[in-house]
Formats: C-alpha cells, sequence, structure tokens
C-alpha cells in the first residue's frame, strides 16, 4: 500500500467553503460600539446547533502538540451540529478535513494550516480530525452542540496517511 502524504495549505476561505467556514476577521468590516471603544465583527460563522433540540455549549479544548510527519489514524464528523474552534493563541495549527457523506474517503482528505489568527466553523457533517496544535499545548474556544442525540462519528483509517513537515 503505498502511504498518502498531505503537505498542509495555507488556510483560506475559497478553497475551505465546503467544509465550512473560515473565521478571520482581516477582511472584516467591523462595527464601532461602547462609545467608540470596541470594534465588533459579526456573523463569523454559521453555527448549526438546533437539529433534534440541540443547543449551543461553549467549552475550552486543550490540546498536546503533534509532531510533523504526523501519522492520521482517525477522523469525525457531527451529523447532527456545526463544530467552531478559534484559538486563544496566536501560532498556526493545522486543520484536516474531508468532504461531508456517510462514508470517509481518504483519498479526499485536505490538509490546511492556520495563520495563528484564524478559528474555523465545520458544516455540519464536515469530516475532521481533533485538534493538531504544533510547537506546544493550546487552547481553543469551542462552540459545538449540547442536547441529546449522538452527534459523534469516528472513522479509523485503513490507509496509510501522513501530513508531511511544512
Amino acid at each position: 500500500m503505498t502511504a498518502t502524504r498531505l503537505t498542509p495549505v495555507a488556510l483560506n476561505r475559497a478553497e475551505f467553503s465546503a467544509f465550512g467556514d473560515v473565521i478571520d476577521i482581516a477582511d472584516q468590516q467591523p462595527l464601532t460600539i461602547n462609545y467608540g471603544q470596541t470594534l465588533r465583527y459579526d456573523d463569523l460563522a454559521h453555527i448549526d446547533v438546533a437539529e433534534q433540540g440541540g443547543r449551543p455549549v461553549l467549552s475550552i479544548f486543550r490540546s498536546k502538540p503533534v509532531s510533523l510527519p504526523f501519522h492520521v489514524e482517525v477522523l469525525e464528523y457531527h451529523p447532527l451540529g456545526s463544530q467552531t474552534f478559534m484559538p486563544l493563541h496566536d501560532r498556526p495549527f493545522l486543520v484536516l478535513v474531508a468532504p461531508p457523506g456517510p462514508v470517509l474517503e481518504p483519498a479526499m482528505i485536505c490538509a490546511f494550516i492556520t495563520n495563528g489568527m484564524q478559528g474555523v466553523s465545520y458544516h455540519k457533517g464536515t469530516w475532521h480530525h481533533y485538534q493538531l496544535s504544533l510547537e506546544m499545548e493550546s487552547d481553543y474556544l469551542v462552540i459545538d452542540r449540547g442536547g441529546a442525540g449522538d452527534n459523534c462519528v469516528e472513522s479509523r483509517l485503513d490507509n496509510d496517511v501522513w501530513i508531511d513537515v511544512i
């Protein structure tokens, strides 16, 4: 079996749109609020958690760093809601995704690297890897779905997939 080698590309709205939203204020027009003291950036991602009576849950995930090259063994998706990750740090991290569908297609896996200030919001059903922090343990603000129902499906890869050194 031949190994699949993935080289992450810079995270951008156009290439990521099939998987979710890129959360980035660099090209957004803010509203000035609080008597000019605050810039407010609105509607940065579509949060979709209401299916089957779901509710938004706000969490902080603390993720240990991975080393490159990294062997990809499992991806997951959330059938009942979107999932949003915003870094609470300014270091690049990896984002690994595949198109939505009931079956994971390993040949369709894409790898992205953030600029350290970008977050991501995965569309409901998008296959993705758990957080892939680089260099050091890192925190992420997460908006997820709470409530009844099984909202996490995992798939182990039979293929030999690696994320290459950047």
